[in-house]
């Protein structure tokens, strides 16, 4: 099977690493199943991984793809780091532009430093490195697969296409990109997992964003949605809802609905909490192509 093979929905609190924390700060029903989600990726075996992130280079208006050679990053939490340096893949990147652009989607193609790709580089925001490091690209996990085991040195995670969404861009402009995402996929014949890189609400206990009771609604109604494996409702999301509860996970779950929209997919969602250290709703899911079963 090539195209999408696997799709999930991820939190990116970096204290979920356990190469970070040794507590999570109170998220270890988090941290449990986004072990389990990397158990199943590297079951499904993806050759490249596109994450959806809100945190990376964000343009106006566009949806910024990385035209870069690679992506770098650190993680700093309570003096320990985390390291990420991982290859971003070219052709799955042009091939996605070029199936968005056919939509009339604007996609502008970001870089830095050197011109050329091969000499470009993109920093790595912790929306790209938290999952990440639970798919395969830990610096201390080997064995990308069933066995994981500590190594300093070697990194065997497939390489990665980084896309960040514009807030201002119409909601149904994520779920075309989605789709474009996944005819791209299904057309360059490799394995492809989509990674929706997402925190919820973040005012539920009055942290940096305060407190609003919108944010258990908001929470509510998403995991709902995904649960009924219906994440494209979402895009009738009440506007200042959203805007009271301060998520960030909306724009990339649509275009998870995109995406199975062109790859009909099973979903199940593996927790939920939302831990009064972060604040913030934190949701783990993941997703599986249903298999296309021949009549008689």
């Amino acid at each position: 099977m090539s195209g999408i093979v696997f799709a999930c929905v991820t939190p990116h609190g970096w204290p979920t690493i356990p190469d970070l924390s040794e507590d999570a700060l109170g998220a270890l029903v988090t941290r449990a199943a986004m072990m389990e989600l990397g158990r199943r990726a590297a079951a499904a075996r993806p050759d490249v991984v596109v994450v959806a992130t809100p945190h990376n280079f964000r343009v106006d208006g566009a949806i910024c793809l990385a035209s870069v050679a690679r992506g770098a990053g650190t993680l700093h939490h309570e003096g320990r780091t985390v390291e990420t340096n991982v290859p971003v893949d070219g052709p799955l990147t042009d091939a996605i532009a070029a199936a968005a652009r056919a939509r009339a989607i604007p996609v502008p193609m970001g870089g830095y430093a050197g011109n050329m790709r091969a000499e470009s580089a993109i920093p790595l925001d912790w929306g790209t490195m938290v999952p990440l490091w639970f798919l395969g690209h830990g610096r201390n996990m080997v064995g990308y697969g069933d066995v994981l085991a500590p190594s300093p040195d070697v990194d065997l995670g497939p390489p990665i296409v980084i896309v960040t969404p514009s807030r201002i861009l119409p909601r149904t402009t994520m779920v075309e990109f989605g789709e474009a995402v996944a005819e791209a996929a299904q057309r360059d014949g490799r394995r492809v997992a989509f990674v929706a890189s997402c925190d919820w609400s973040h005012t539920h206990q009055g942290g940096r964003y305060g407190f609003h009771e919108a944010a258990a609604d908001v929470d509510a109604a998403v995991l709902e949605a995904l649960s009924d494996n219906d994440p494209g409702r979402l895009i009738e999301l009440d506007e200042q809802q959203v805007k009271d509860a301060a998520i960030d996970g909306l724009w990339q779950v649509l275009m998870l609905a995109g995406v199975m929209n062109r790859t009909p997919m099973r979903g199940e969602v593996l927790s939920y909490e939302a831990p009064e250290a972060y604040a913030t709703g934190m949701i783990v899911a993941t997703f599986e192509p249903v298999e296309e079963r021949t009549p008689g």
